[in-house]
């Protein structure tokens, strides 16, 4: 099994492509602490044993670590593809079932339902496939007077630019589109 390493614009995440599927089309999933593991997920769960990992999240076809603030990398990345190459050859899922992200957590008003609609369209057909290519992930939370709330994941997550692709990239193209939105904010899950 050979699995490939990229760069992150977040230099305390690095991407780890395995060449399969990790969650395919069943959505994502971002685990923030290694207790937040048990009985969800084997994969990050055997991740996070490695020691210094502040975060996995496991997307399509890919898995973000991101290391905590002391880790360097040099030494941590070898520990890490072994703990993904080990997962794989275990046979064991990498969610158990039930366990991927869905549609959760989202605040509008019923009235917006067909502004929500271009917007999420927007987000799923322009911005996710951009963010995934980062190691990403962005998710609509809310819609409330205007003001569309967007969750952060994976490498975008603490990413220095994060603000800026919100403010300058996702916000210019969601007001250029949709004359309803009038501003973008990052909200935690």
């Amino acid at each position: 099994m050979f699995i490939e390493t990229e760069a992150t614009p977040n230099p305390a995440t690095l991407k780890f492509l395995p060449g399969r599927d990790v969650l395919g089309d069943r959505g994502t999933a971002d685990f923030t602490a290694a207790e937040d593991t048990a009985g969800r997920s084997p994969l990050a769960e055997r991740v996070f044993q490695v020691g210094e990992v502040a975060r996995v999240f496991l997307g399509g076809d890919f898995v973000t670590v991101t290391k905590t603030t002391d880790a360097d990398w040099t030494l941590l990345r070898p520990r890490v593809l072994g703990a993904i190459m080990e997962h794989y050859l275990s046979g064991l899922p990498v969610l158990e079932a039930g366990e991927a992200e869905g549609e959760h957590g989202e605040d509008y008003d019923p009235v917006d339902e067909e502004v929500v609609s271009q917007i999420k369209e927007l987000l799923d057909t322009r911005v996710r496939p951009a963010v995934a290519g980062d190691g990403g992930d962005i998710v609509f939370r809310g819609f409330r007077e205007g003001i569309v709330r967007l969750h952060m994941q994976g490498a975008c997550s603490g990413c220095p630019s994060s603000r800026a692709t919100l403010k300058h990239g996702v916000e210019n193209m969601l007001r250029h589109y949709v004359p309803e939105v009038v501003a973008v904010e990052q909200v935690e899950a």
